[in-house]
Formats: C-alpha cells, sequence, structure tokens
C-alpha cells in the first residue's frame, strides 16, 4: 500500500459533492426519516437491495504520519473495537511505511486508538457501513516525553466530520513555523491561489483567487472572527497566529456550511480553545519570535490543565514591532503593538464535552502617510475584540444522528481611528451575537455521512467621530445541509445553504444624497456540487459547480463620509441587489510515490458584483477622493498548479503557479486590485531532526489594472529556512530560522497601497524557539 492512495481518498472525502433540489425539502425529509420509527429506514434499505443484509466485510485501511514533519510513523500500537465493546477489540502496529490494514469489520461505529512513544495518543471514531473500504489518516503530534509505559487516557470528541474538512490548503507542524509571519495574511502568502491585501504590515488580510472582503470567511475553532477588515484595506485581521495548531484554507461545497458565498473560501485557525481532548498531564509550549525587518518581537506561552472533571486551556501572548525597513528607506508610521490572552474551560465525557471561553485581543498600529491613497499625516488605530464563546457536542449514536453541535458566541469589537493630533477621526463599535445548532448522521444508501445545520447572526454596528453613515442592525438566519456519497469510482460532495438577511438603519432617509436609505431585505438560495472520478488508483479527475450568493454589507449599503486612515471619502449604495455568481472548476489529482501534480482550472461569473471604486472626483469639502460602492458584471478565471517531487529519500523539489485574470463582463476592461501570476519554486533537504530549504519567490508585472490604479513590476526574491528539533527528556526544542529576500531587492506587492511610496520589506531574519513540555 502505497501513500498517494490514502492522501486521495482523504481528498475524495473532503472535495465530493451532489445537488440536492431544494433546501426545504432536504430539511422536511431529514426531519421526517429522524422522526420515524427505527425499524423502518434499515427495512426499506434492506428491500431496496433485494432484501440481503449488509455483508460483514468492511475494512479499514489507513496511514500514520507525524503531525510536524508529516513523514510516516513507524511501530505504532493501534487497537481496534466496536463502539462500547473494548474486550471485541483487535490490535497491530505499523509497519515501516507507516501503514496498517484491518479487515472482516462489521458495519457500526468503530474507535480506533493510536498510540507511540513521543506522541500524544490519538482517538478518532470510524463509521463502517457494509462492503466498504474506508481509508484514513492519522495524524500525530509529537510529544515531550520520558522512556516508560505510555497510558491512553485520552478520548478524541471531536465532530466525526472534522478530519474530512481538509482542504485547499492546510498549514501545521513544521511547514506553519517556516512560513510563520507577523499577521494571518504574511503567513499564507506563499500558498497556492492566495494574495496578500495590505496597507504596511499590520493591516494584512488573505485574498483568494482574486476574491477579498467578506468573501473570505475568517474564523477561529469554525466560528466567525468579528471585526472590521473585511470592510477597508486599513483595518487589520483580530487573530494572533503564533499560537495555533494549524491553519486551514477550505474551498467547494464544505464553505457553505458557513457562508452563502461559495466563490471565495474560509480560513480557520485551529488552536482548539474549549479543549475537547481529555488527557492527564499538563501540557504546554511557550514561545518566542523576532523579526530582523521591523526589530519585531513576541513572547507567547499556553497550557492544558487537567483539573478533574474539567479541562483548562490558558494563552497569552504579546507582540511589538517598529517601523519596517524596505531596501528604500524606513516606513514611517508602520509600527504596531498587540497583546492576546484567553481562557478555556470544559467538561469532557465519553459521549462529548460542554465548554466555554473568554478571549481579548488589543492592537494598536500605524497606518503610513503622506502619500496618494493615505491621510498626509499618517493615522494611529487602536481596537480590541472581546468574545465569549459556549460550545456543547453530544455523541447520539443513533441509528441515524451521530452527534449533535451546539455553538454560541457573543462578540465586542472596538476600532478607533485618531489623526496626529490626538482627535478621533473615525470611531466604531460592533456587538455581535451567534449561534449554531449542528447535526451530524450516519450512513444510508450512497451516502457515507453528512450534517444538517442552522445558524443565526444579529450585528448591532455603530459609529462615531466624522463618520456619517448611520447606525444599523443586521440580522441573518441561514439553514444547509451538506452530504457526502459514494457510487463506486465516482465521490460526490454536495451542499446547499438558505440564508435571509435584514437590514435595518437606526434612521432611514429617503431624501439621502446617496439614495433612499431604507430597511433592505434578501434572501438567497446557494449551492455548490463536486464530482470525483478515480481513473486510477493514483489519478483523479474532478469538477466542481457552485452557485454563489453575498448580502451587501451595512457599510457597503448605507457609507457616507470620510475614513482618515483610508484616506477616502466613501459613498456607499442602498440601492444594491444581492452579489450573485456561478463558479465552474476542473482539476486534476496525479499522485505517485514519489511525485504528485495538482492543477485546477476555475471560471467565476459574478452579477452584481460590489466594489468601491475610485471615481477620481474630490470632495472639497475634505479635500479626499470619493470611492462609490457600485454592483458591476465581472468575471474572474485563472489556473493553479502544484508540483511535488520526492528526488531522493531526504531531498523534496516543490514548486507552485498561481494565475487569476479579472475582467468587467460589459466593456471588457480589468477589474481592479486583481493579483499578478506567481510562482515558487524551491527545494529541502532533510536530515533527521534537521531541515534545510531554499526557494525563488516571483510575480510577473501586473499591467491589467483600473482607472486610477497604478500598474506594478514584476520580481523574483530568494528566501531560505533552516528548522532544528531536540527532544530533552519531558521536553521538546523547536528551532527554525528563516531569511526573507536575501538579496535585499527592492520589490511590490500590488495589493498595497504603500507601493507608492516604498517597497516590501529587505532582507528579513525570522527566528522562532518553541519549547513544548509535558509534565
Amino acid at each position: 500500500m502505497s501513500s498517494p492512495r490514502f492522501t486521495v481518498h482523504s481528498f475524495m472525502r473532503r472535495t465530493g459533492g451532489h445537488l440536492l433540489p431544494s433546501a426545504f425539502m432536504a430539511l422536511c425529509l431529514a426531519a421526517l426519516i429522524a422522526s420515524a420509527p427505527s425499524s423502518i429506514i434499515p427495512a426499506l434499505m434492506a428491500q431496496q437491495r433485494g432484501g440481503k443484509s449488509l455483508a460483514e466485510n468492511s475494512s479499514l485501511r489507513g496511514m500514520v504520519l507525524d503531525g510536524e514533519s508529516g513523514q510516516p510513523v513507524s511501530d505504532a500500537y493501534l487497537f481496534l473495537h466496536p463502539r462500547g465493546r473494548q474486550q471485541d477489540g483487535r490490535a497491530l502496529s505499523t509497519d515501516g511505511d507507516g501503514d496498517f490494514f484491518f479487515d472482516r469489520l462489521t458495519p457500526g461505529s468503530w474507535v480506533l486508538n493510536v498510540n507511540r512513544a513521543g506522541y500524544r495518543v490519538q482517538v478518532i471514531e470510524v463509521l463502517l457501513h457494509g462492503n466498504e473500504e474506508r481509508d484514513v489518516i492519522v495524524y500525530m503530534q509529537p510529544r515531550a516525553y520520558e522512556t516508560g509505559p505510555v497510558i491512553v487516557t485520552g478520548t478524541h470528541t471531536h465532530s466525526r466530520m472534522e478530519p474530512s474538512d481538509e482542504l485547499a490548503a492546510v498549514l501545521r507542524g513544521r511547514e506553519l513555523e517556516k512560513e510563520l509571519g507577523s499577521t494571518l495574511a504574511a503567513t499564507l502568502k506563499n500558498e497556492t491561489g492566495i494574495a496578500m491585501r495590505a496597507m504596511g504590515p499590520a493591516p494584512a488580510r488573505p485574498v483568494i483567487r482574486g476574491l477579498g472582503g467578506d468573501r473570505v470567511v475568517m474564523s477561529e475553532d469554525g466560528s466567525k472572527t468579528t471585526d472590521l477588515s473585511a470592510t477597508s484595506p486599513d483595518h487589520a485581521v483580530t487573530i494572533e497566529p503564533f499560537a495555533v495548531e494549524r491553519i486551514e484554507v477550505l474551498r467547494g461545497p464544505m464553505v457553505l456550511t458557513s457562508s452563502p458565498s461559495t466563490l471565495g473560501g474560509i480560513v480557520n485557525v485551529v488552536r482548539h480553545e474549549i479543549p475537547q481532548d481529555r488527557h492527564r498531564n499538563i501540557l504546554g509550549a511557550v514561545g518566542v519570535y523576532g523579526e530582523t525587518a521591523n526589530e519585531g518581537m513576541l513572547a507567547s506561552a499556553y497550557t492544558e490543565i487537567p483539573l478533574e472533571p474539567v479541562m483548562l486551556r490558558a494563552e497569552a501572548s504579546g507582540r511589538r514591532a517598529s517601523d519596517m525597513r524596505t531596501p528604500e528607506g524606513r516606513l514611517a508610521n508602520s509600527s504596531s503593538r498587540s497583546l492576546d490572552y484567553s481562557a478555556g474551560l470544559s467538561r469532557i465525557h465519553d459521549n462529548g464535552f460542554l465548554g466555554t471561553s473568554y478571549r481579548h485581543y488589543a492592537l494598536e498600529y500605524g497606518i503610513p502617510g503622506g502619500f496618494v491613497g493615505a491621510h498626509p499625516d499618517g493615522v494611529d488605530i487602536e481596537l480590541e475584540r472581546r468574545q465569549i464563546n459556549f460550545r456543547s457536542m453530544q455523541v447520539l449514536d443513533t441509528w441515524l444522528l451521530h452527534d449533535l453541535r451546539l455553538n454560541v458566541n457573543r462578540a465586542y469589537y472596538r476600532h478607533k481611528e485618531y489623526e496626529a493630533s490626538g482627535a478621533i477621526g473615525s470611531e466604531f463599535r460592533i456587538v455581535n451575537w451567534a449561534g449554531e445548532l449542528r447535526a451530524t448522521h450516519h450512513s444510508f444508501g450512497p451516502v457515507t455521512e453528512g450534517m444538517i445545520g442552522v445558524d443565526v447572526e444579529h450585528r448591532d454596528f455603530n459609529v462615531g467621530g466624522f463618520v456619517f453613515t448611520t447606525p444599523s442592525t443586521s440580522t441573518t438566519a441561514a439553514a444547509y445541509l451538506f452530504e457526502r456519497l459514494r457510487f463506486d469510482r465516482f465521490s460526490v460532495e454536495a451542499a446547499m445553504r438558505y440564508t435571509w438577511n435584514r437590514v435595518t438603519p437606526l434612521r432611514e432617509n429617503p431624501a439621502a444624497r446617496i439614495g433612499s436609505i431604507r430597511e433592505r431585505r434578501f434572501d438567497a438560495l446557494s449551492a455548490s456540487a463536486t464530482l470525483l472520478y478515480e481513473l486510477t488508483d493514483i489519478v483523479h479527475v474532478g469538477a466542481n459547480v457552485s452557485r454563489s450568493n453575498r448580502m451587501p454589507t451595512i457599510e457597503e449599503l448605507y457609507s457616507e463620509g470620510p475614513h482618515l486612515a483610508a484616506y477616502s471619502y466613501e459613498v456607499g449604495n442602498p440601492d444594491l441587489d444581492l452579489e450573485r455568481g456561478y463558479g465552474v472548476e476542473v482539476f486534476l489529482r496525479h499522485r505517485f510515490t514519489s511525485l504528485s501534480v495538482n492543477v485546477n482550472l476555475f471560471r467565476n461569473e459574478i452579477s452584481s458584483f460590489i466594489i468601491p471604486r475610485n471615481t477620481g472626483v474630490i470632495n472639497y469639502a475634505t479635500f479626499l477622493p470619493i470611492h462609490a460602492t457600485e454592483g458591476v458584471g465581472g468575471l474572474l478565471s485563472g489556473a493553479e498548479m502544484q508540483v511535488e517531487w520526492n528526488m531522493a529519500a531526504a531531498f523534496q523539489l516543490h514548486a507552485s503557479f498561481t494565475y487569476t485574470q479579472g475582467t468587467f463582463l460589459d466593456s471588457g476592461a480589468p477589474l481592479p486590485q486583481i493579483p499578478p501570476m506567481k510562482g515558487n519554486l524551491g527545494f529541502s533537504w532533510q536530515l533527521a531532526a534537521l531541515r534545510l530549504g531554499a526557494e525563488v519567490s516571483a510575480a510577473a508585472r501586473q499591467d491589467r489594472v483600473d482607472q486610477f490604479e497604478e500598474p506594478t513590476a514584476g520580481y523574483a526574491i530568494l528566501n531560505s529556512s533552516a528548522q532544528y528539533s531536540i527532544t530533552s527528556g519531558s521536553q521538546i526544542h523547536h528551532f527554525s530560522l528563516g531569511v526573507e529576500n536575501i538579496l535585499d531587492q527592492p520589490y511590490r506587492n500590488h495589493l498595497s497601497r504603500v507601493k507608492l511610496i516604498l517597497p516590501e520589506a529587505g532582507i528579513n531574519a525570522r527566528l522562532t524557539y518553541k519549547l513544548f513540555f509535558d509534565l
């Protein structure tokens, strides 16, 4: 059994799709089935198969990998037993390639314990139905340890859907430490299909396939993050990336479980702020981070403490950075300082958990000034987010439903923009309530697994300073359905989401200068389906089709007035319609033992594409350029490619390519703020705990620009990295050193407003140290 098969099957469970005719019909059907007597559906299913019972010849095949390095873990001890019947369990160990295989398994719910000295115990649940060969990948997280017996103490209580949610891209372990930057966007900027929008080092946000704003959802542990980073380039994301376990980028049908817009994606950071795993030891890590381009420093620590019958998790980090140095001088007023801390508590039992957490994030940063597109003297911004979360998950394990999950959170966000004189130019405040109820179900017929859920959100938006946008509220309710199906060589994944939204201004004004300010209501049905066909064990082809919708935001509808940090006079449009889009994507996955190739082609056509555009007109009361929001027809198309080649046992070559083109449908002219074609070519060499690498990152010239948008020259920069780990008794020490732009080359990011006066950072050495402990 070779490793590519596992990766491919994991991908198949993530990217298949099936389009159902109506969300309402599906919801009613699910409710009817759930309420039926437990004997009816199995009898109908048996009758549909000609009265034959499910064959007791299922199997479980898999691979155990190191979560940090991605390398196979040999001699891992596995114990598999039917749920609630450990006496009927079977045991074996992984071979030299990390592979394992259990055959002659009966349909039902099975629990797999994976245990290896030097790693945290993994306990996962697998649901098998008749004649199924299930493939899984188990990632084991390294842990500090002392030689001796290892006792299985944890029970993995995550949703059964969670292991399948990966992904268009994922950063974890050593790869995350190598790419770690001062912001989430800086950490992801080298991933295929992702660019970085910025207005200085601190206010940076990811852009996926040319789409930004709230088309790219930012979330923590699956819950949307409340801030204003989607509304303007001068607003920062309120997530500190240093202490996260992994960063996921999701696209495709799974996006509809969180958003009606399928053409962008979700960036989710996983830190398990509310503990979901039970263990007996005190676990944790402390770390520091430093970089030379801005004399930045960070210190961070987190710990998980068992306090029977509950688990406690605490985390704190602080960061500061001076003005950024570029090859052509320092970028004035680009310094920043942040403080982030949280505490989470949960009670974990054999069939679920119940927990709560609190997080506080505070950030102060500067917006550079003195150029067109910025405030002449620069602006200082202070923001904070305080959030309370409540989560619960209960494994039901009925004949139909597997588990039920409830998430509720309240977030308070405040944002102030100060002029050089110290006066508040703009002030924003948000109070946001959100809740979600989700159920996952067992397999039936060709359906292998799925989920159904509802979510609600209420946002209270208020403004102050010299912003004249009317205070407003926004209420959203949605229902969604997500399913995975398997038909021999075909895998299908499908999702549908119905969303209703109401935006209510505090004061209606039919005679406002921007139009009639009034309550607006929207509703939309979004759907996405992916089909994957297994040509051979190593070659798979697939396609995705999706119907996307996006509701206009409060700011897009009602903004009116100066925005000093963005140096613009922003004008909303209360007559905006829904942003509707249709997307098509085809892809090829080719995975040999030592070579893997991924190719994607996509085309997204959007009607009423909502964008703020520089009108070229000046508001002479404030001497600011007017940026008006409008809905236009837009087309975004492009291609992506990734190649990984294990040339030798310790030597790997990797390359990636991304191209996106944006065009106005009516005129054929270029859409604004589209990233240029980019690519990466690099290699890595690993010997035991030492890993060395070098990479060239390049971008082409971008001269397909909108009116009043400046073109950007192409560039190529050289980067390098070195990583080393030391295990000492009950501790693991991780060192990571990266050097960006080794040749101190001036280059400019097309999506950065700062490019008009200074290039990106010059040579920048980044050092990360993390100490993991297990007491």
